[in-house]
């Protein structure tokens, strides 16, 4: 069974980082592009960032773009998503999804979620 499990979520001020980490199990990771989504309380889910199976195409909202970098570490079957300069919009529960590319994400296999919480 598939198997996602995000962690390095938690609560930090404005302008703070975080480094969230998505470990994968009972799938060939080097086959799946990766990437984050999240859902804040009340909105639609949304994509974060993504990233195709050898690491050389990422992919980002306009709002993350020169604040998030997503990278993967294929021998460790991990996808990262670093945050810099956090702002409270950016408060979500934070979800690694994998599938075949990038453009098929949404229908892939999800982790359980992460919540990033940024105060003012």
């Amino acid at each position: 069974q598939v198997q996602l499990v995000e962690s390095g979520g938690g609560s930090v001020q404005a302008g703070g980082s975080l480094r969230l980490s998505c470990v994968a199990s009972q799938f060939i990771f080097n086959n799946y592009a990766m990437g984050w989504f999240r859902q804040a309380p009340g909105k639609e889910r949304e994509f974060v960032a993504a990233i195709i199976r050898g690491g050389a195409v990422t992919e980002y909202r306009d709002s993350v773009k020169g604040r998030f970098t997503i990278s993967r570490d294929n021998a460790k079957s991990t996808v990262y998503l670093q945050m810099n300069n956090l702002k409270p919009e950016d408060t979500a529960v934070y979800y690694c999804v994998g599938h075949w590319t990038i453009a098929t994400l949404e229908s892939g296999y999800w982790g359980q979620g992460t919540q990033v919480t940024v105060s003012s």
